[in-house]
């Protein structure tokens, strides 16, 4: 998932546009990585289960619940 993707998803829960401001990337960015968790996964067991996006809903809502916003 891209940071956009986030962005949008999290846009789309709040309800709100967020104030973007691109810019170009600067020294010591890193333009992709590419995370493999397949050795944390074999040691622990652990399997997320649950989509970015819906993760992002249940986090709003949390939020929105547990601080009255």
């Amino acid at each position: 998932m891209r940071l956009l993707d986030f962005i949008d998803t999290i846009e789309a829960e709040l309800g709100v546009a967020a104030q973007r401001n691109p810019m170009e990337m600067e020294a010591g960015d890193v333009p992709a990585t590419w995370a493999d968790c397949s050795l944390l996964m074999s040691l622990t067991g652990y399997r997320p289960k649950t989509d970015t996006r819906e993760g992002i809903a249940r986090f709003v809502a949390w939020f929105r619940e547990y601080y009255g916003k």
